[in-house]
């Protein structure tokens, strides 16, 4: 089973089925609701989604049809969901245990942040 949580730990969830395919999407909406280059998410099937904290939990339209669900307390993004869909897009920065699947695509590069290069070799280090 697959399980996450937010930055407080007032949300908590698990995906009882498959996560889908990890799609990193750049657009700017994305971008400015994570505060990051790019947002990782993936799909996961409504009934395989059991949110714990709800009370914690707001939202906001980000465009018709498109709500971003989040921890009220800490602001963690932890799922959108698109109206009329059978699935949540879940934020993958919230789990705590591996989904079990691969990332498969980059998504909005027309919208990319200026400042960061896809392809690029950057030094790397276990911790700061």
């Amino acid at each position: 089973m697959v399980e996450g949580s937010c930055l407080c730990g007032a949300v908590t969830y698990e995906v009882t089925g498959e996560v889908g395919d990890i799609v990193h999407c750049h657009c700017s909406t994305c971008r400015k609701a994570h505060a990051s280059a790019f947002s990782s998410v993936a799909g996961v099937a409504d009934e395989d989604f059991v949110l714990s904290g709800r009370e914690h939990m707001k939202s906001f339209e980000s465009s018709p049809g498109k709500l971003r669900h989040f921890c009220g307390t800490c602001g963690s993004q932890i799922y959108a969901k698109k109206q009329g869909t059978g699935h949540v897009i879940l934020r993958l920065g919230t789990l705590d245990t591996d989904p079990g699947s691969e990332e498969v695509r980059h998504i909005w590069l027309s919208d990319k942040a200026s400042w960061y290069a896809l392809h690029n070799v950057l030094e790397e280090h276990e911790e700061f």
